[in-house]
């Protein structure tokens, strides 16, 4: 929705984008890289840089400026607050429990995804993940799915526009055989991502739908490659997955 030019903030916008930076950059940075990172002249970023510290959201050591717990604040209480992840969690924990995995739901921003939810049997990933974890969308099972459910021209949009280094030597890299994929996706409604993001981690996932039809998140479940082969994976799986899709839709408006 558009707004009167006379609405619009410009301070904080630019605040705004200076703490993007951080997630976008690194965590750790100097004036310089912090302008660059909000595409901001230095004098502006170095403003926006000490009212945050002096806020209590950035650490300054006399050059370079890091985020503090406090900046936890403005994504944990959202998350907290999204209705999806209050009535998705119940589903994830019963779901976790009968088939002895962790699960997850995730909601697309631009390139990436973002965990709303997740019930943890065993940790199948290098890295912990949680509530407001950020991942690649186009090399994930949940980035799929919510990606084949978007316009084409949207999706293709977002695939350009992403970072296609390979993860792992499994990795897709190409961007027509990428879009063949989410192709591929849409048509079987659920995507198997075998060791792509991580040697070792499958993972399986479906769209989940609100009442009228709408894909609204992705619901995974991330094994251990050891454990359980991709049609293994399928076969006892996805019928558990699905099931969850269907309550799910339900109850979501």
């Amino acid at each position: 929705m558009a707004i009167k030019s006379t609405d619009f903030i410009g301070s904080l916008a630019k605040g705004l984008a200076v703490l993007e930076g951080f997630g976008a950059q690194g965590a750790r940075l100097s004036v310089s890289q912090a302008a660059e990172a909000a595409g901001l002249d230095r004098a502006g970023a170095r403003r926006c840089l000490l009212t945050l510290a002096e806020l209590g959201y950035l650490q300054h050591d006399g050059k370079f400026f890091t985020l503090t717990p406090k900046v936890l604040r403005l994504g944990i209480g959202a998350l907290a607050a999204m209705p999806l992840a209050q009535v998705v969690q119940p589903w994830l924990e019963q779901l976790s429990e009968r088939i002895g995995e962790s699960v997850s739901v995730s909601v697309l921003d631009e390139t990436e995804i973002v965990y709303v939810a997740r019930a943890a049997q065993r940790r199948v990933m290098s890295i912990g993940l949680m509530p407001g974890s950020r991942l690649p969308a186009h090399c994930t099972s949940m980035g799929r799915v919510l990606l084949a459910a978007l316009p084409e021209g949207q999706a293709w949009g977002l695939l350009e526009r992403s970072d296609l280094a390979p993860r792992t030597v499994y990795s897709v890299t190409d961007l027509e055989a990428l879009k063949a994929l989410l192709v591929q996706v849409r048509g079987q409604g659920f995507a198997l991502v075998d060791q792509e993001v991580e040697i070792g981690l499958r993972s399986l996932a479906v769209p989940l739908r609100n009442g009228h039809g709408t894909v609204v998140a992705a619901l995974n479940v991330g094994v251990a490659a050891a454990q359980r082969s991709a049609a293994e994976l399928v076969e006892q799986v996805l019928p558990q997955l699905k099931a969850v899709q269907d309550g799910v839709a339900r109850v979501l408006f």
